[in-house]
């Protein structure tokens, strides 16, 4: 199966992206490591990406679509994708759809993490992350300890933009650009929302219910 899973900043959909691709066998495909990714390798892509990023300039759908081409087309990862936060926009849903169609897959389902604002703004400014091992912790809900992290104190580092007025309006952003995109979804009879407010693991365990039981 290939699922896409849509949240927004704060919803924790990469931590369930995660789990499910741990728990069910499949990819996770986030677009932000897709980018550091190429830039890593010094493709003639990665070096444009990084010319591009360098200067603080927009990274074209045409990029970020060649780069899902790839991960589509890899026979390896054939109807085992989870799409973290992608597509995010109309002309990346079409590509997408035409990517799936073309190598003869489907999409099962479009999950959506709802989660209050008051939450996502506790989640966001209480998020800190190691330098060393790149894991994300939270204050609130999942203090590093001598279990769960045990890279020296000094890596743990908090974001510069974790901070209230940008978290709003990274939200308000969010729900702006992905309301066509969830709507076109729901018109297909693929959409399922998830309650993103609860604690990790119960979370999980909604969603891993509806996963088990899709059979394609």
């Amino acid at each position: 199966m290939n699922i896409i899973l849509f949240g927004p900043p704060g919803a924790g959909k990469g931590t369930q992206a995660k789990k499910i691709a741990e728990n069910f066998n499949l990819i996770q495909i986030s677009t932000g490591d897709l980018l550091r990714k190429e830039t890593k390798i010094k493709s003639e892509l990665g070096k444009k990406i990084e010319n591009l990023l360098s200067n603080g300039q927009f990274i074209s759908d045409d990029i970020v679509n060649k780069l899902i081409k790839k991960i589509v087309f890899d026979k390896n990862n054939f109807n085992r994708l989870i799409f973290d936060g992608y597509p995010r926009t109309l002309t990346q849903i079409h590509n997408l759809e035409e990517l799936i169609s073309e190598s003869k897959q489907h999409i099962s389902l479009v999950l959506c993490l709802i989660v209050e604002k008051d939450i996502i703004l506790k989640r966001i400014k209480g998020r800190i992350t190691c330098n060393n091992c790149n894991k994300i912790f939270n204050f609130h809900f999942d203090p590093p300890n001598k279990e769960n992290h045990t890279c020296d104190e000094k890596y743990l580092i908090k974001r510069t933009d974790d901070n209230s007025e940008v978290i709003l309006d990274r939200y308000e952003t969010y729900i702006d650009k992905t309301k066509p995109i969830l709507e076109y979804y729901k018109n297909k009879g693929l959409f399922k929302e998830i309650d993103g407010n609860s604690k990790i693991d119960e979370i999980y365990s909604e969603i891993s219910g509806i996963l088990s039981n899709i059979r394609h």
